[in-house]
């Protein structure tokens, strides 16, 4: 069998961070103050993209913020010892973008940090972005967005046109971060984020993306740390995450969006990163309806009191979609609330729609768990088995027996507590 880690190689020959003019547009000298720096960014990113490109520079100090929208050719830099605070107030992210919503496209508020259809755009420096949120403002919506969000999903069920789906002003859909939106080559390094709103650094049908060095500090509710929908070609490395729920989530968008728009995440290495809190240390779902292959995590640091998974696949009959060639090595597991890996057909709805995914070429190598429940929790489906899963020179030391129904695993110098695991039913 070949070697699926060359698909690594391929990832890292193909990813290359977009390369500035050596410009630099301080915010100071185009109007921006402490008090307010929105209108001075602004002019600073306008003189920045039509001069070719370079750095929009935030010096040191705190400079009160409402959305900034990045253009071609934009570095914003954010100096150490800079912290950007986000206004908290919904009307600052008016007038509505184009964006998605938990895998459903959508016009909604602006992400704090948002570019649509840019070329060469980065978000750089060792400062802060600093969201403010709390459960006074942004997080409280966790509470009241069920509505919102139920009508938007009848909206996609029914085709009505995105155009027509406009929410922002007196709805409750939070959004996210950073998005750059269908744009190519992007960088984002070195940044702390805290106090997200919602979803933290969430790329959307990109391709080139390169997220290293970034720290997640943020645990509010649904605060993933980097979501990938729908993108090509990407690399995260050197990341800190401590998440309000996963900490890298790859997504392709839900249900009838997804199977419209018919784009999958694809070619993706995670690599040198720690990751500690909360769900899934790496999540493959569970808006997987336009499917995700060829995804590489080496090197990586797992585990805390409160992390729940280090390989989370969730899907089922409702959102379909597939999850193929995904390979994890090298990988450090010291606690886990629950599975070591989880790629469940029943999460949700279950098997209770049209829709029939199918999980294959899943692949651990040199995994060490220090501590977890139990190794492994695969639920497939019949007609749908999760086929060739397959598990080489891997220790688990859990507390609880295996679930596998309709799973094709094979071992190779495998243990579980010590002892040698040769075959399925000795997991259980």
């Amino acid at each position: 069998m070949t070697d699926g880690w060359s698909g690594a190689d391929r990832i890292l020959a193909d990813v290359r961070p977009p390369v500035f003019p050596d410009r630099d547009f301080p915010i100071t000298e185009y109007g921006a103050t402490p008090e307010n720096a929105t209108a001075g960014l602004a002019h600073a990113i306008r003189a920045c993209h039509e001069a070719g490109g370079g750095r929009v520079v935030v010096p040191p100090g705190s400079w009160h913020t409402g959305t900034i929208h990045l253009r071609s050719g934009v570095n914003l830099h954010v100096s150490d010892g800079a912290t950007l605070l986000f206004s908290t107030d919904p009307m600052q992210y008016l007038p509505v973008v184009k964006t998605r919503y938990e895998g459903l496209e959508v016009y909604n508020y602006s992400p704090l940090i948002y570019a649509n259809g840019c070329t060469d755009i980065a978000i750089s420096g060792t400062g802060t972005l600093d969201g403010q949120a709390g459960w006074d403002n942004w997080w409280g919506w966790f509470h009241t967005c069920d509505e919102d969000f139920g009508q938007l999903r009848q909206q996609a069920a029914f085709g009505i046109p995105v155009t027509e789906r406009v929410y922002g002003g007196g709805h409750h859909l939070r959004s996210s971060f950073i998005q750059p939106y269908e744009c190519t080559n992007v960088l984002i390094e070195g940044v702390t984020i805290v106090r997200s709103p919602f979803w933290q650094v969430h790329p959307v049908l990109c391709r080139n993306v390169t997220v290293q060095d970034v720290v997640i500090d943020s645990q509010g509710p649904n605060n993933d740390g980097v979501d990938l929908e729908s993108c090509r070609s990407v690399v995260i490395r050197g990341c800190t995450f401590d998440a309000g729920d996963d900490c890298v989530a790859l997504k392709s968008g839900r249900e009838a969006d997804g199977l419209l728009v018919n784009v999958p995440t694809e070619d993706v290495l995670i690599e040198q990163c720690v990751m500690r809190v909360k769900y899934g240390a790496i999540t493959l779902g569970s808006d997987l309806t336009g499917g995700i292959r060829n995804v590489f995590v080496r090197d990586c640091t797992i585990g805390g009191p409160s992390l729940y998974f280090g390989l989370y696949i969730k899907t089922n009959a409702i959102r379909g979609g597939f999850a193929e060639n995904v390979y994890l090595k090298d990988l450090t597991i010291s606690n886990l609330t629950k599975e070591v890996v989880q790629c469940n057909f029943f999460r949700g709805e279950g098997d209770t729609g049209p829709l029939t995914p199918y999980v294959r070429n899943v692949e651990l190598r040199g995994i060490k768990v220090e501590r977890a429940r139990n190794a492994l929790m695969l639920r497939g489906y019949r007609r749908s088995p999760i086929e060739d899963f397959r598990l080489i020179d891997c220790s688990f030391t859990v507390d609880a027996p295996s679930t596998v129904q309709h799973a094709a695993l094979s071992f190779d110098n495998v243990s579980v507590n010590g002892r040698p695991i040769t075959d399925v039913h000795q997991l259980r």
